[in-house]
């Protein structure tokens, strides 16, 4: 089975990830997490990003919080499926910086972009891009979805 890369650019997004990684290994996929700096270790992303397809990762998710640079510069070079994940930090402006670099990547540099602090959505969408080549992992999140379905009907029936 193919693996999930789960990186951040510090230690300080771990808490935001952990929601990514506890999804990933609820579906018992294989997760590597690393902290890889945009800004402080160019030469790991410039590692990380070159060799990931090489390494049995099927799905890249990279949370990042402030300028939010590495998603983008993961995504410009690596082949696979890059999920970035805007971090509210310390040094953000709300947030907002961190959704927009992310988000406004240019033309053929694709990031899927999850909503703010949406580690447990980007952990989610890794799955489902595995899930669509590996029936096991499906099979998962069909479960996992009708699970979601019967809670929301477990919640309607107490309003009558």
């Amino acid at each position: 089975m193919k693996k999930v890369g789960v990186i951040m650019g510090s230690k300080s997004d771990l808490p935001v990830m952990q929601d990514a990684i506890d999804i990933l290994k609820g579906f018992d996929i294989e997760v590597e997490v690393d902290i890889v700096s945009a800004h402080r270790t160019p030469e790991k992303l410039f590692d990380y990003g070159k060799h990931a397809h090489t390494r049995g990762f099927a799905v890249i998710i990279a949370g990042a919080g402030g300028a939010a640079h590495l998603p983008g510069m993961i995504a410009s070079l690596s082949p696979l499926p890059v999920i970035g994940v805007p971090v509210k930090s310390s040094n953000s402006i709300d947030g907002w910086d961190s959704v927009l670099s992310i988000l406004q990547m240019p033309g053929g540099v694709p990031v899927a972009t999850v909503a703010l602090n949406g580690a447990k959505n980007a952990g989610i969408l890794a799955a489902q891009i595995i899930g669509a080549s590996d029936n096991c992992v499906l099979d998962k999140v069909l479960i996992y979805k009708e699970g979601l379905k019967q809670k929301v009907n477990e919640s309607a029936k107490g309003l009558k």
